[in-house]
């Protein structure tokens, strides 16, 4: 299991891309794996044949672990190892079952588990994500069958089993909620500079809210700030989250310093971005370091949302669809591309004043802006 970001302890086999005995091209995908930051495909170390599959599909162990082996046939059938080593059955040692990866102890903290009850079966006798989650199901199977009537589902239900993407955006947004003090404001923007600037151009909406999301930074740069014990974290780079949807999930990639970049090289590379992310391309550190998101709920209609905060961020900002409303100008009704923007914001480390301003400047910027000088 290859490590795939700092605070990455252990990852999940989600599928084998080549079936066992394939032939494998060095840098072919492949396999897919998930951790609690990402899904991506592996690339394979070398060229051969995936002679041996030690992780099935499924399984959460931790980096480092062996996983499967590779060998390369030569013309004359002598069999060459080329990846992978031997595995040999490891005794647990003094202290290995206190040895837990923070994910672990994260979940065991939220379920209120005793790790000290679970038997590992990770290398060394370390205990996994999985074998905490295998323990919660047997204690729930263990509890008297009132008390489960509820969840149990009729012969008109079934159960669609969690993904790991799915249970990780759960305990994280569970907690978030828990972090944060949310607080949500709303402001509604009328687009028709961007609209007529567009005319002819091969450019979305998004590019034009990041700039301007960006531009506000500079005048509150609160906003781009995170919560510490000993105060309030401001960041000096500005690396914009852009949440993408997935037909299991989402994921946040990251721009980073979105606020030195044109509107071009902004919309070209949050489409690479997204794009990767949907086929499991993004390298683990695409998704980290963001220091403000913004979700475009709108792109599947949505006028209103109220967003949660993405930890340790202290704001979300919501983009809902830019839709032709009456509007009143100068006394007069007026058709008009109009846009109802949200932010979620920790009311820990700002207030609503604070947050209007913020969303005041985001408003102007849409807008007023020459966007010509944007490009």
């Amino acid at each position: 299991m290859p490590q795939l970001g700092e605070s990455i302890a252990e990852g999940t086999v989600v599928k084998w891309l080549i079936p066992t005995g394939g032939r494998v091209e060095k840098d072919q995908s492949l396999l897919e794996v998930e951790t609690d930051k990402v899904a991506l495909e592996i690339p394979s170390p070398a060229a051969g044949y995936l002679t041996e599959v030690l992780v099935k599909e499924g399984e959460t162990v931790p980096v480092g672990t062996l996983i499967a082996r590779l060998e390369e046939v030569k013309p004359s059938g002598v069999v060459n190892r080329v990846a992978g080593v031997i595995l040999r059955p490891m005794e647990p040692t003094e202290g290995a079952a206190d040895h837990y990866s923070p994910a672990v102890r994260q979940l065991a903290k939220e379920k209120g588990v005793d790790l000290s009850l679970i038997k590992g079966t990770g290398s060394g006798g370390r205990v996994t994500r999985k074998d905490v989650l295998n323990y919660l199901a047997k204690r729930e199977t263990a509890q008297p069958t009132s008390t489960r009537s509820a969840s149990a589902p009729s012969a008109s239900e079934e159960i669609l089993p969690f993904t790991p993407m799915r249970k990780t955006i759960a305990e994280r947004m569970v907690k978030s909620r828990q972090t944060s003090a949310h607080v949500v404001t709303f402001f509604e923007a009328d687009f028709s500079a961007i609209a007529r600037f567009r005319e002819g151009k091969n450019l979305t909406y998004l590019p034009f809210v990041i700039n301007a999301v960006t531009r506000a930074i500079k005048d509150v740069p609160v906003l781009n700030s995170s919560w510490a014990e000993a105060g309030i974290v401001i960041k000096k780079d500005v690396h914009m989250g852009i949440a993408v949807a997935l037909d299991d999930g989402l994921l946040v990639p990251v721009l980073r310093h979105a606020d030195r970049k044109g509107l071009t090289q902004l919309a070209r590379e949050v489409t690479d971005l997204a794009e990767r992310a949907r086929t499991k391309k993004l390298n683990p550190e695409e998704v980290q370091g963001g220091t403000f998101t913004i979700t475009n709920h709108g792109g599947f209609g949505s006028l209103f949302s109220t967003p949660i905060i993405h930890q340790p961020q202290i704001a979300i900002l919501g983009v809902g669809a830019v839709q032709r409303r009456p509007v009143v100008i100068n006394d007069a009704i007026a058709i008009r591309p109009m846009c109802y923007l949200s932010l979620s914001f920790d009311h820990r480390i700002i207030d609503g004043a604070t947050a209007d301003r913020f969303m005041s400047k985001v408003k102007a910027y849409l807008e007023q802006s020459p966007w010509e000088k944007c490009l």
